[in-house]
């Protein structure tokens, strides 16, 4: 049986990407007692994945460094499978985790949404993150050709990081129009971060071909992918090449903030200005309350982590720098919203659930997700829904079903060693 840990603290923190590992840290400073959880093996989430305080030009090694002077207690390969009224329980392969708290951070970050067209599966056709992520853990680049396609400001981050490691960005699939496009750069123009972000990227990328009203139709190759065929203002092109990373927006994990009877709303977590929740002593940070990038998701952090520790008139300070980055999210939204002509991707055969193999073809009878599911096992899989089931929604208006626990597979000794102990003080009169 695994070790069982227990813990208790002031404010948890879930998720140890940018919001979180500021919330953490400020709300630290502060006094308080903080454990920041994450499933992850490092700090950074993300963006900041595999980066140190002693990286070089690392955007985080401040934060970093500030965390570890901090005091608050780090736990890393942790995941929460449970959350009830003040008290998170988690697994680690090591050890099962039962933390108390009196506040609740939630920054759970938010995961690359896939839409399935033929070819899909094949190797080598990655998610745009999904693509950093693996080169930063060892992917080679160096001499890749790398077609990029998706939608939004993600695919010039990864098109940037491809080029600055080796690779060849043969092209940027960009599916909204050239209008749409622009507007959003206009948007930018009142926000100097983001202008100097967007400028930045813009020179990095010099020379390569950036496409609007243009989408993957089909990846292409006989074990391995071999080329890419695009749909660029209605005519054809047959790409090779070696990487094809793909993006179509990110959604929220808003799976724990939905288990904890947390108002959802398009997507996204309602919160006040204190980036409190609709349920009282929980907040919501980061890309779990709209996509709004690195700047937002700091400053929202820093509120929340202020907030939870009692020092609510330091993050007010915050609130004018936090409101500014909001019009990023609504640019990000009316700008970047999919087309309609990406619901004709898919053939009969083309798999929506990777897990299951389910094809498109075999959910188009059914009215409903969980008709789906019932009936062809679809989100049943490992990943329960969290690829298949956003993509589900996109091409059939089908409303997911809320949450159910465990959050995440879980073994059964980690079980067994929270039952253990709750049933032990059930005899000792110990229960809360």
């Amino acid at each position: 049986m695994n070790e069982a840990v227990q813990l208790r603290v002031e404010v948890a923190v879930v998720g140890a990407g940018p919001a979180g590992l500021a919330a953490a840290t400020v709300a630290a400073e502060c006094g308080a007692s903080v454990a920041l959880l994450d499933d992850n093996p490092g700090l950074g989430g993300q963006i900041w994945r595999g980066e140190t305080a002693l990286s070089k030009n690392s955007s985080g090694a401040n934060w970093f460094a500030r965390a570890e002077r901090s005091g608050a207690r780090r736990i890393h390969s942790v995941r929460i499978f449970h959350l009830e009224s003040g008290r998170l329980l988690g697994e680690s392969p090591d050890a099962s985790y039962e933390i108390s708290f009196n506040k609740l951070i939630l920054a759970t970050g938010a995961r690359e949404q896939f839409l399935p067209f033929p070819g899909w599966t094949l190797p080598n056709v990655f998610g745009a993150g999904g693509l950093q992520a693996l080169a930063k853990s060892g992917l080679p680049l160096a001499g890749k050709r790398v077609v990029i396609a998706g939608t939004g400001p993600l695919l010039l981050a990864v098109a940037q990081y491809v080029g600055d490691h080796g690779g060849e960005v043969v092209c940027i699939a960009e599916q909204t129009s050239w209008l749409k496009y622009v507007a959003f750069g206009a948007s930018l123009l009142f926000n100097s971060g983001k202008r100097r972000d967007a400028a930045r990227l813009s020179w990095s990328l010099r020379g390569v071909r950036h496409w609007k009203n243009c989408w993957p139709v089909a990846a292409m190759g006989r074990d391995r992918l071999e080329s890419v065929r695009l749909s660029h203002h209605g005519l054809s092109k047959d790409i090779p090449c070696d990487y094809l990373a793909c993006g179509f927006h990110l959604i929220p994990n808003t799976e724990m903030a939905e288990y904890a009877g947390c108002e959802i709303r398009e997507r996204f977590a309602v919160v006040d200005q204190y980036q409190q929740s609709s349920v009282a002593g929980i907040y919501c940070a980061g890309e779990l309350t709209g996509i709004g990038g690195l700047d937002r998701a700091l400053l929202e952090g820093q509120i929340a982590g202020y907030d939870a520790a009692g020092r609510r008139p330091l993050g007010e300070r915050l609130f004018a720098s936090r409101d500014t980055q909001h019009v990023v999210v609504e640019a990000l939204k009316d700008a970047f919203a999919l087309r309609e002509e990406l619901k004709l991707l898919p053939d009969f055969d083309t798999l929506v659930c990777r897990c299951e193999d389910v094809s498109f073809g075999k959910l188009q009878p059914y009215r409903t997700w969980r008709e789906a599911k019932l009936q062809t096992r679809c989100g049943m899989g490992p990943c329960q829904g969290k690829v298949c089931g956003t993509a589900a929604e996109f091409l059939f208006g089908w409303k997911m079903d809320p949450p159910r626990p465990p959050l995440f597979p879980v073994q059964c000794s980690s079980l067994a060693a929270i039952s253990h102990r709750n049933c032990s003080e059930e005899l000792t009169g110990e229960s809360r």
